[in-house]
């Protein structure tokens, strides 16, 4: 069976026992605001899923209709294969942690965690049972006496994850808990959180506009913007194939070089850029287009002294270094090719260690990359 996926493409159903949450056709709008824009979704049973997009794109109102804290404006919100469109939070075997934590200021760890079973009217001894497995698996055992306002940032978040988790929701509800943090502890607490989610094999998904943060953790990822999807899969596919404009900036960086398709060879389509050089693509790239972007990241490209040989089988574009910038595990390069076009390259500091020894500013150099590195997007939209 198939389902027609939002940009018209046919995609394999999974089966309806693998999905925990769907979306079919869900709209949410605030007066004439349109924020989630007839969205299909299927989440897969124990996957980290992660809504990805910048602020306004739809990702926490889709998000919160899943809870049930928003109403969707039309369309059907599945959980498990029960329809739970309209019912309230309460009656969702969902959980959520917010940026905020919502932590009980007056209550220790221990009975912050056990909030949720003493609701249920579950035994005291079960109770500290699970509370303790609970405090174990987020790393805070003997902190159960400890009150909010006596742990860190971080702690804290454990503390709201234990409490959402110890009710075995089907689905586990994550509203950017780690914005709040700082660097350094938001890294720890990224690993951490896949940890966690891989042992207790709840399904996770989880609003973020931070795309490393969705990379790392993410099983799959919806890249969202002006209430949609733009593109949905794995981290690796999404970094290396995007497939529009707004995938290809919003993750990572992206050189995106004008040009028309002007044959195929072997698999290959041979692109000619608007300085006349060609490249060629993977041919299955582009779609039947005549006129694209050719996309290449700016650590998968290669700079050598001009005419200098490497093999030639690269794509090979000539320039000249404009600005130079060490960053310490590597340098940023502008390169300016011929023609006007900038290219940014990173290159390791590898081989060129010191500052002495990296590309000078006005030096002439070429820029190599295989073909099959590049990525095809649509061309760009006159005054994009």
């Amino acid at each position: 069976m198939t389902v027609l996926a939002l940009d018209g493409r046919m995609e394999n159903q999974i089966r309806v026992s693998d999905v925990d949450v769907r979306l079919v056709q869900v709209v949410k709008k605030f007066g004439d605001a349109v924020a989630v824009d007839h969205v299909d979704l299927e989440v897969r049973d124990g996957e980290f899923f992660s809504l990805l997009g910048p602020s306004g794109c739809g990702k926490t109102t889709t998000l919160r209709m899943i809870g049930g804290f928003e109403e969707p404006t039309s369309g059907l919100i599945e959980l498990q294969g029960q329809d739970v469109t309209w019912l309230p939070p309460y009656k969702r075997n969902v959980n959520t942690v917010f940026q905020s934590y919502a932590l009980f200021p007056h209550l220790s760890t221990f009975e912050n965690v056990a909030f949720g079973l003493r609701r249920k009217g579950l035994k005291s001894s079960e109770i500290a049972g699970r509370v303790t497995e609970m405090l174990e698996l987020v790393e805070l055992p003997g902190f159960e006496k400890r009150k909010p306002g006596q742990i860190s940032g971080g702690q804290a978040q454990r503390v709201a994850l234990a409490r959402a988790l110890i009710n075995r929701p089907a689905v586990l509800l994550l509203d950017e808990p780690l914005g709040a943090l700082d660097l350094k502890l938001r890294k720890q607490m990224q690993v951490e959180l896949k940890r966690i989610q891989q042992e207790v094999g709840i399904t996770f998904i989880y609003v973020t506009h931070d795309q490393e943060e969705a990379m790392t953790m993410s099983d799959r990822i919806a890249v969202m913007n002006n209430g949609r999807y733009e593109q949905l899969g794995d981290p690796e596919s999404l970094y290396e194939r995007p497939e529009t404009r707004f995938v290809a900036g919003f993750l990572g960086v992206s050189n995106l070089l004008p040009a028309t398709i002007v044959g195929t060879d072997g698999g290959y389509a041979a692109c000619r850029l608007a300085n006349d050089q060609t490249v060629r693509v993977p041919a299955a790239l582009t779609r039947g287009a005549q006129r694209v972007d050719v996309g290449i990241r700016p650590e998968k490209i290669r700079l050598s002294a001009p005419g200098e040989s490497t093999g030639g089988q690269e794509n090979r574009m000539s320039g000249t270094i404009r600005d130079a910038s060490y960053i310490g595990v590597s340098t940023q390069y502008i390169v300016e090719a011929r023609g006007g076009t900038r290219v940014t390259v990173y290159e390791q500091n590898v081989e060129r260690a010191t500052r002495d020894e990296l590309w000078q500013v006005g030096t002439d150099v070429d820029l190599t990359w295989l073909p099959d590195h590049s990525f095809v997007v649509e061309a760009a939209k006159p005054g994009e």
